[in-house]
């Protein structure tokens, strides 16, 4: 009798837990994110691409790939494009930083400030292709030296 008791008392335990666990995982509603979680999301990304990366920061190619695709639009004398396409260099780099930053501030520091010289010659009340170019090749420069390619 004894260990029917025992065995009914915690079955019940056992199961308040587990509904207790279900309703917590439930919560959130499906298709909902926040904010943090979709910078975590980013950061989680970008840290699965590290792969081969000898930067502290890791695997930058995806940002890198995005500025040679502004330089690109930059060459064909599309200043409007390249402004529009540099956005999205803007937001993967602040999407990422709560992954990034902490690897290496220092590094990504230097990133960041090569990034808003780029958005501000893009951005410029009348944007000169020579600035927007030299803005860009620096920051590939620095992308490439902290990635240890130069």
């Amino acid at each position: 009798m004894e260990i029917a008791k025992k065995f009914n008392r915690s079955t019940l335990v056992v199961a308040a837990l587990i509904i207790l666990a279900l309703a917590m995982g439930c919560s959130k509603q499906a298709g909902t994110e926040t904010k943090n979680s979709t910078k975590s999301n980013a950061a989680s990304e970008i840290a699965l691409q590290e792969n081969n990366s000898r930067s502290k920061l890791g695997d930058l190619s995806r940002f890198r790939t995005i500025t040679t695709d502004v330089m690109a639009i930059v060459d064909k004398g599309d200043l409007k494009g390249a402004k529009a396409r540099i956005k999205d260099l803007e937001v993967a780099w602040d999407s990422a930083e709560a992954g990034l930053k902490p690897r290496s501030s220092t590094d990504w520091h230097r990133i960041d400030k090569a990034i808003d010289r780029a958005l501000g010659a893009l951005r410029a009340d009348t944007p000169n292709a020579v600035d927007c170019k030299q803005a860009l090749a620096d920051l590939l420069k620095t992308m490439d030296s902290i990635s240890g390619k130069s």
